[in-house]
């Protein structure tokens, strides 16, 4: 009598790289400190890479090991004009937290991109950023921009587009103006920028007003540097936990992942389809939430998800597309408008 075959699953513990988000604030926030920054777990991707060797060109400073990045801070209003255009590469996030960062500088900047953020809406940043006096020419609202160095003034800004990078580029030009800057933010996006710079001890205040987020910054205070250890990602971990899902007789275990409520949709929503995922070790790093996750095959169940949720995990729709093609029912994906405008449509790649 023969045995029955036994299907593998994937097993075993996953190190998870750093967080990228938190990655490119790791760099241009203690840059803009005054003083010495040890940065652990840094992802060196492409796209961290460019926003490094952006502020290499503007004097930062910085040392590299194998373990650390040691970013020597200039302060607030202390970076040099670069000797060349700054080259962005592919980084959306580079480019609308540096348009914001630059524009109330002393001196002009030129940024550029490689073809593919050439052609990616960059007017969402300059036109709120023109509220606060900024002097700004773009490429018919693409790149390359030209930042001209100015005094911006303090103003009040309604943020209508739920984008993290918007907010942190009026966030990072607050930061050196004059007074008190107010920005309404409609719709919940990701947190990073905000919670480094309190533990940076920036003027900073956020307040919930219903279902509006009220940012209030004071400009013009030097930033307290402390060192950072960023915490694994959540959206490189999604690739995994989908596997394990799918895959029978599956068990991992995913470490330090940051499990920030601004974009933990993922696990919210592959919860809903079933999903044994089990979050242990909760604990809080540099004020980021990280935990551990364990994770099982599932027999996983179609969903419907919000709009409202997609501000928490827009960049996961493409994977959780994966679980859902294997789930028992079909599922409904709402308000994913922005896939539209990322490195590519995103939304045109998941149907075909």
């Amino acid at each position: 009598m023969k045995s029955a075959k036994i299907e593998k699953g994937i097993n075993g513990i996953i190190n998870i790289p750093g967080d990228k988000s938190i990655s490119h604030r790791s760099i241009i926030i203690p840059s803009i400190s005054n003083g010495v920054c040890e940065v652990s777990n840094i992802l060196k991707s492409e796209d961290v890479i460019n926003t490094l060797n952006a502020f290499r060109a503007l004097g930062v400073k910085f040392e590299e090991t194998k373990e650390k990045l040691i970013v020597y801070g200039k302060g607030i209003n202390s970076l040099k004009k670069s000797n060349d255009n700054i080259y962005l590469g592919n980084s959306g996030t580079s480019a609308r937290l540096l348009i914001g960062l630059l524009a109330s500088q002393k001196f002009d900047s030129v940024l550029t991109g490689d073809s593919s953020l050439s052609l990616r809406p960059m007017e969402r940043i300059v036109n709120p950023l023109n509220l606060m006096n900024a002097k700004i020419d773009t490429n018919s609202g693409k790149m390359p921009i030209k930042i001209y160095g100015n005094d911006l003034k303090n103003t009040e800004i309604e943020i209508d587009i739920p984008s993290a990078q918007i907010k942190s580029g009026l966030i990072l030009a607050a930061l050196n103006t004059k007074g008190k800057t107010k920005i309404i933010e409609k719709h919940t996006t990701r947190n990073h920028t905000e919670i480094m710079l309190e533990s940076f001890e920036a003027n900073i205040d956020l307040k919930k007003n219903d279902n509006k987020t009220e940012i209030t910054i004071i400009g013009k205070k030097e930033l307290t540097p402390k060192n950072i250890d960023v915490p694994s990602d959540l959206s490189s971990s999604a690739f995994f936990i989908v596997a394990a899902l799918i895959n029978k007789n599956s068990e991992i275990t995913l470490k330090n992942i940051n499990i920030n409520p601004t974009r933990n949709g993922i696990l919210i929503a592959l919860k809903k389809m079933g999903a044994n995922i089990e979050i242990i070790n909760n604990r809080f790093i540099n004020n980021e939430n990280v935990a551990d996750l364990n994770v099982k095959s599932s027999q996983l169940n179609g969903c419907e998800l919000d709009e409202d949720l997609a501000k928490l995990m827009i960049d996961e729709y493409p994977i959780i597309s994966i679980a859902a093609a294997f789930a028992n029912t079909p599922s409904v994906f709402k308000g994913l408008k922005e896939l539209r405008v990322k490195e590519s449509d995103r939304l045109n790649l998941i149907k075909i």
